[in-house]
């Protein structure tokens, strides 16, 4: 069966005119390139070349074989290079998923683009999950990279967790809603309101910061007769079932029958972190990388 090294020594002889050219450029012996040449004309049952005194030509058969011959060796260096960049996490597909509450918009999405545009290569595959169910799939190996809100409630082995940037909170409130129009709302004046999103006890989030920020200003908030921790938040308060503590990256997919008011007070940003494996590298860790490089440039 012919060889991958009599391909190449048959190609550069065909590509650099002589045997003593060719053993250069491949650094052997002519007598071992000469060897390797009549070994495959003997397999193929035919001369690829001519020997003549001044230099070897191509015979028609050498003709025919020579561009598929080449054609195999750069197949087969693509394939090298396929293998060894996906070996090395740099092609591929990502396991992306996100939290409703932080939606692929802004900051986000760029820096999405960004990594993209210069690994053209990667594939991503986007999901939305649950903060604390992105963890667990991360541990598993089931998810490669979450984005979340903090806090969350559990720790996971195996699991980095990386604060991204902090957005400021609002008060989303239907447009007809007393508030709506206010310059400012001090969250004390909330004690009244129907909150559409309540914390549950085994996830964190959104939610559960919302009630702590709540539980500061001297109340729990009281649920609506409709609740979600979901982008369904905004439908809801549309509908004027209640209200919500919404971070600025939602305002993109509100219309303007939800109203974002500004909250006075300390404390009242949320955090958005990346979820990843520990020694995670590669496409994963060149992710991690962009999006961090864009919370640096950000904060500056």
């Amino acid at each position: 069966m012919t060889s991958i090294r009599q391909l190449r020594y048959f190609v550069e002889i065909a590509e650099s005119g002589s045997f003593t050219a060719a053993a250069e450029h491949l650094y052997i012996a002519q007598s071992a390139l000469s060897r390797q040449i009549k070994e495959l004309e003997q397999q193929l049952g035919t001369p690829l070349f001519e020997r003549t005194a001044r230099q070897p030509r191509l015979t028609p058969a050498g003709e025919a074989f020579y561009p598929r011959a080449r054609k195999l060796l750069a197949d087969l260096e693509q394939a090298e290079r396929l293998a060894q960049e996906v070996g090395q996490g740099l092609r591929g597909s990502l396991r992306l998923n996100h939290s409703s509450t932080v939606p692929l918009t802004g900051r986000l999405l760029q820096r999405l683009s960004s990594y993209l545009s210069v690994n053209p290569d990667v594939s991503i595959d986007i999901a939305q999950q649950g903060s604390e169910a992105q963890l667990h799939d991360i541990a598993a190996g089931n998810l490669d990279i979450g984005l979340l809100r903090l806090p969350v409630l559990r720790q996971h082995d195996g699991v980095t967790l990386q604060p991204l940037f902090d957005e400021p909170l609002y008060l989303a409130v239907a447009a007809g809603h007393p508030l709506a129009n206010a310059a400012s709302v001090p969250l004390s004046q909330l004690r009244e309101e129907r909150f559409i999103s309540i914390p549950h006890g085994q996830r964190g989030g959104l939610s559960y910061l919302s009630a702590s920020l709540c539980m500061q200003a001297g109340f729990f908030p009281r649920a609506a007769q409709v609740v979600s921790r979901k982008t369904t938040q905004l439908q809801l308060i549309q509908a004027g079932f209640g209200v919500a503590l919404l971070p600025e990256g939602m305002r993109a997919l509100a219309d303007e029958t939800v109203r974002f008011v500004p909250l006075e007070g300390e404390g009242c940003s949320s955090t958005v972190a990346v979820a990843f494996g520990r020694g995670a590298g590669g496409m994963v860790g060149e992710f991690v990388e962009v999006m961090r490089d864009a919370t640096l440039r950000a904060a500056r």
